[in-house]
């Protein structure tokens, strides 16, 4: 029993997707660079970024429907893909779900999910009935696609895609042609029936709020890179670099410079040990993390606390987001402009005034850009060079 037990564990330790060192190119431009990642069995792992980084050509040499240029692809730790070895699609036991359903107008739902089901008829039909009931449409099995609703459709889809047992199923953001009020529901079922499969689930979105809400791991893409990875939390407060942070969420910057290991802004000193004299920083701060204070001093003086130098600051707008408020404010004596997010039990008037306090322990510093300057606002007196100094936590 004890052997069995190990044999269990050495096999649970293989992914049952390996990436290593992937690159491809096309016309001379790396579309994919020396990526690598991990997908366990009844895992959720999403390959996150921006439209054109990457995300669909990966997923299209894992599938097999493309050739890398160098590095390997591993199915339960055996080799589908590398130099000299091309495992054809069909054998790779590897589901595909796109944004089209790509459902067979002519077949019912029973047979668009027994569609590429091989073995014995009568397991088949059990295999069927069995994907019937998990997706709700036992009822719908002798109707068409075009008798559905785009919501009913995807089930059939992940049914027909589910029903020959993949070791793994690349989902290529196949719920963003869903109604909204639908989409959250749909998604949460379909990963479910998934991980009861006990299929590596791998997710391509653009979405930053889905990933954070169905991810084991998020793997951040750029330009064809992988950036970062790690779970949602360490993505979150953690970020590896400026572009990193803003993908998922709106951010405040305001320039320092480094003197002496420290740096003076407007909310009094940061400590940056370690880093470069003289050296351009952005410090940067997500708006949920600005905390407010009434101004019932007037023009008096900063308050100062435990948490740092408060700045005053006068509300340039407000918007009413439901749950939450968006303000924007003007700081005094400064040209920086801030937004917090802020619970909305009150809306701020324009022109009332508050003192601005900052969570430091969510702040972080990164190297000034000149590219973060242009494309956010929310930025003080900005440097025109950067210099190379390592990301660190305040």
């Amino acid at each position: 029993m004890g052997i069995c037990r190990g044999v269990r564990a050495v096999a649970e330790s293989v992914p049952r997707l390996e990436v290593a060192s992937l690159s491809r190119q096309f016309g001379g431009r790396e579309v994919v660079s020396n990526a690598s990642l991990k997908v366990h069995s009844g895992q959720v792992v999403c390959l996150l970024g921006p439209s054109g980084c990457g995300k669909s050509t990966l997923l299209r040499l894992i599938a097999g429907v493309d050739t890398p240029d160098s590095g390997q692809v591993s199915l339960q730790g055996v080799t589908v893909a590398a130099k000299g070895v091309c495992v054809p699609a069909e054998k790779r036991s590897v589901g595909l779900m796109f944004q089209d359903f790509a459902l067979f107008p002519h077949l019912t739902v029973a047979e668009n999910i027994a569609f590429g089901l091989v073995g014995r008829r009568m397991d088949r039909a059990a295999r069927i009935d069995s994907l019937l009931e998990k997706i709700g449409l036992t009822e719908m099995r002798n109707q068409y696609p075009h008798e559905l609703s785009g919501g009913e459709q995807q089930r059939v889809a992940l049914a027909r895609a589910v029903a020959p047992r993949p070791r793994v199923m690349l989902l290529d953001e196949p719920f963003s042609s869903i109604d909204d009020r639908l989409r959250d529901g749909i998604r949460d079922d379909t990963l479910g029936i998934l991980r009861e499969e006990g299929t590596a689930i791998l997710l391509v979105t653009h979405e930053p709020a889905e990933a954070m809400r169905v991810a084991d791991v998020i793997v951040l893409m750029r330009d064809g890179r992988i950036v970062q990875s790690g779970t949602p939390m360490e993505l979150y407060h953690n970020p590896a670099d400026r572009a990193a942070a803003e993908f998922f969420s709106d951010l405040n910057m305001i320039h320092g410079v480094v003197r002496n290991a420290r740096i003076e802004s407007v909310f009094g000193e940061f400590d940056a040990p370690g880093l470069v004299d003289g050296a351009d920083v952005e410090i940067v701060i997500r708006p949920q993390h600005i905390k407010m204070d009434f101004d019932r001093a007037g023009r008096g003086p900063a308050p100062t606390r435990s948490d740092g130098v408060a700045a005053r600051a006068e509300v340039v707008r407000s918007t009413y987001l439901g749950s939450t408020s968006l303000v924007e404010f003007k700081l005094y004596d400064h040209s920086a402009r801030m937004r917090a997010l802020i619970p909305a039990v009150f809306l701020p008037t324009q022109g009332s005034v508050f003192w601005l306090r900052l969570a430091r322990d969510r702040c972080f510093l990164f190297p000034c850009t000149v590219q973060s300057r242009v494309s956010n606002p929310y930025i003080s007196n900005a440097a025109d060079t950067a210099d190379a100094i390592e990301v660190q936590r305040i």
